[in-house]
């Protein structure tokens, strides 16, 4: 989920292309495109970059474990044979 910061920041950058002239109607479309922002955002199931560097890191551990596993399952196949 994209975090709060962001989120303004983007409101923020939106709010500043609209004309200064709109006074009290710019904090209106200000509320709202925070609002259609946010719901954009949680439909697109989005992650932190933290979350996916998080998951990546553990990806690449599991991946060293089941290589791991594979190597010593070949050894454990390869002496099996040898005793026959």
């Amino acid at each position: 989920m994209i975090d709060t910061n962001t989120l303004n920041d983007l409101t923020e950058k939106l709010s500043r292309l609209l004309p200064a002239d709109l006074g009290i109607l710019k904090k209106d479309l200000e509320k709202n495109i925070r609002a259609v922002l946010h719901s954009t955002f949680q439909k697109l199931d989005l992650v932190t970059r933290e979350e996916f560097d998080v998951q990546s890191e553990l990806l690449i551990r599991t991946r060293e474990k089941l290589e791991a596993l594979e190597k010593q399952l070949t050894r454990l196949e390869q002496a099996r044979r040898k005793s026959k």
